[in-house]
């Protein structure tokens, strides 16, 4: 089968296309023939430094929409011709990038009938972040007034759906040409954070959703009320914000994705009730996930990038 693989890190031109042999479904697990995959910055970022997978060649991505073309053994969920969409095991379970994919059933679920394998493709990594943040860990209530920061971007965006859908009054900071499109998310305000200091003018905020870290995580406590929760994307921190945030009543959690059946179905259900969906910047055939890469590194896209699959080797 064809498959994009590295044999060393860098820049995006060192992603291939290669042939390598199609996986066989084990136990519990199920053969999907992709259609499409989403491309995430965790992607470029293990091209690059290799982070938690440091084994070569890697072929990458962890978002999957395709057809089960194989079951294994113990699988009751799915059958051969089943449409699914899910996100491989963060981070080992790697490898969506390429014509066919083995996964854990249990990772899976049924692609909603009222959107292609674009979208699909697009959703479940970013999605279930942003529902892993916002329901599981902040455990969101109607009213209560959450802040997401890069709101345009691959989880904010999702994030800001998510949140409405929980009733909650959703604040989001992006460049202004983005304003409008976070707003016909469902957005109550939208700060641009190049012009305005988000901590000068938000306060009392329930939950703060932070992919960005740095500057903006610490600064990102000061407008969490006693008992609120800020919900960081990537590891940082220092021993003195801690301090500051048991000082201030608040807490601080740093959330790593993971594979989710339950969550996959309620993304699923947000899909089919028409509350969620993912905004599509670009899409690259398989064979072009240079390009895809080298996009999605400028920092300035909106939505999610997808790789498509449009043909099959033999198995």
């Amino acid at each position: 089968m064809r498959a994009i693989s590295q044999d060393t890190h860098g820049a995006p031109e060192v992603l291939n296309e290669v042939r390598i042999p199609t996986p066989v479904p084990g136990p519990s697990q199920i053969l999907v023939a992709v259609r499409a995959a989403g491309v995430n910055p965790t992607d470029w970022k293990h091209r690059a430094h290799g982070l938690f997978l440091d084994r070569l060649p890697l072929v990458l991505g962890w978002d999957v929409s395709g057809v089960v073309e194989a079951v294994g053994y113990g699988v009751t969920l799915f059958k051969p011709g089943d449409e699914v969409f899910g996100m491989l095991p963060y981070p080992y379970g790697v490898g969506s990038h390429a014509e066919y994919v083995t996964g854990p059933a249990r990772a899976f679920t049924h692609k909603p009938s009222g959107i292609d394998h674009i979208q699909a493709g697009a959703l479940p990594l970013a999605a279930l972040t942003a529902y892993q943040a916002i329901v599981d860990t902040a455990e969101v209530r109607p009213g209560q007034r959450v802040l997401i920061h890069a709101a345009a971007g691959g989880v904010g965006h999702l994030a800001v759906q998510i949140a409405k859908s929980r009733g909650a009054y959703v604040i989001g900071t992006a460049s202004a040409p983005k304003h409008d499109f976070v707003r016909s998310l469902g957005a109550d305000e939208v700060i641009d954070y190049r012009t305005v200091d988000f901590a000068e003018v938000v306060k009392d905020i329930d939950m703060v959703l932070d992919p960005l870290s740095g500057e903006t995580r610490a600064r990102s406590l000061d407008v969490l009320r006693p008992g609120g929760i800020l919900v960081s994307l990537l590891s940082g921190g220092s021993p003195e914000e801690a301090a500051r945030a048991a000082e201030s009543g608040v807490r601080v959690e740093t959330l790593l994705v993971e594979a989710d059946h339950a969550g996959m179905n309620a993304i699923a259900a947000l899909v089919e009730a028409g509350s969620l969906r993912a905004h599509i910047e670009a899409t690259f055939p398989l064979a072009e996930a240079a390009k895809a890469h080298a996009l999605g590194e400028t920092g300035r896209t909106t939505g999610k990038i997808v790789l498509v699959v449009e043909e099959h080797g033999t198995i």
